[in-house]
């Protein structure tokens, strides 16, 4: 028998995100993004969860091929672009569309001798304020002028950096007051938005839209709290079991270390999941884990982690789970527990903790 660590994967869930964008953003086209193997979550999932959107936006040109060799005939955006100019003649067989960032992208293309003579959809990227790909608004405008005098289909594009946190400078308005300004009089369709401005500031949407880390049903921000509200769902289910119960006494310690002493006689249960399996080591006593069979009703109870998280085993306080046995079920996120709880007490975000799932994780698509 496998071991009992699983990912469930909801395609029901990326089903219901996607229309909340749709929702949210509708006039404008949809750029699903999933890059970092859909953040954790796979390939096979998103594209069977995610079919209904305009576009699917990543990074790897291979990731790209996958998708055409499983059927799909729409638009795919490379998000950096291309990464050498052997790859241009692969992105055309591939039908892709482009960001361009830098003068040597625009060179590539510059260069290339298409068989076909097929001209690319070129997204052009502005940086307005992000400070890590793009053109200088001094420089924006060259750029566009010698991709259009290629051919090329072309878009204007940029990223907010502070989408998520409204009160901090640069704002998402300083960005767009920018980007507009750059781009006018030079007529094409926009790319702006990303999750967090989807969801907070739906004045600056563009003809595009971006959304990633909403898509799988965690926050932009890192805090729950922050989406509570916003009707999304979690995709990504990390389930596992009960393997032994320990019974302490008063003064007994948990773990390497001995980070957890025990206040009182007690049972601790020990869970089949560590850090090999992409849960935060670094997670504190106190950090959420959902127990079936809870002290009141039985539907289930959330129980505080206790002790050091080792590589393949971590262990909670059973006090509040008084009929938990080995064998019963835990949640370490998903639809009782979110990610993003977990994270933040980790010190860290959900994007991390859902694109960490280890390849030994079995995952089911649901």
């Amino acid at each position: 028998m496998n071991r009992p660590i699983l990912a469930s994967i909801s395609t029901e869930a990326f089903r219901h995100n996607l229309t909340r964008v749709r929702e949210l953003a509708p006039e404008s086209k949809i750029w699903s993004v999933i890059k970092a193997r859909s953040y954790g979550h796979g390939f096979e999932a998103a594209f069977k969860g995610l079919e209904a959107t305009d576009g699917f936006a990543l990074l790897d040109i291979e990731d790209a091929r996958w998708l055409r060799e499983n059927g799909w005939k729409g638009r795919i955006l490379l998000l950096e672009g291309l990464f050498h100019p052997a790859e241009v003649a692969n992105a055309e067989d591939l039908a892709c569309d482009l960001v361009v960032h830098c003068d040597s992208q625009i060179e590539w293309l510059e260069n290339y001798q298409s068989q076909s003579h097929k001209r690319f959809s070129i997204f052009l990227k502005m940086n307005t304020g992000m400070n890590r790909l793009g053109f200088n608004p001094d420089k924006y405008r060259i750029a566009f002028h010698r991709l259009h005098a290629l051919g090329h289909q072309m878009h204007h594009m940029t990223h907010f950096a502070n989408a998520d946190q409204v009160n901090q400078l640069p704002t998402v308005g300083q960005q767009l007051e920018c980007f507009e300004a750059t781009i006018a009089d030079l007529t094409a369709p926009t790319s702006m938005a990303n999750s967090a401005a989807i969801l907070w500031h739906r004045t600056v949407l563009g003809d595009w839209v971006r959304p990633g880390i909403m898509l799988y049903g965690a926050s932009p921000t890192g805090s729950y709290k922050d989406i509570e509200h916003a009707n999304l769902q979690p995709v990504m289910r990390l389930q596992s079991e009960i393997i032994d119960i320990q019974e302490l006494k008063k003064g007994d310690r948990v773990g390497y270390g001995g980070r957890y002493q025990a206040p009182e006689s007690m049972r601790v249960g020990v869970i089949a999941c560590g850090y090999a399996d992409g849960y935060p080591r670094q997670a504190p006593d106190g950090t959420p884990v959902w127990v079936e069979g809870g002290a009141f009703d039985g539907a289930g109870v959330v129980c505080p982690l206790v002790g050091r998280v080792s590589m393949d085993m971590l262990t909670i306080d059973l006090r509040q789970a008084p009929q938990a046995k080995i064998g019963s079920r835990v949640e370490l996120w998903g639809t009782q527990v979110p990610v993003d709880d977990v994270a933040q007490m980790s010190g860290t975000i959900g994007y991390e903790l859902i694109c960490a799932l280890a390849p030994r994780v079995a995952v089911e698509i649901k």
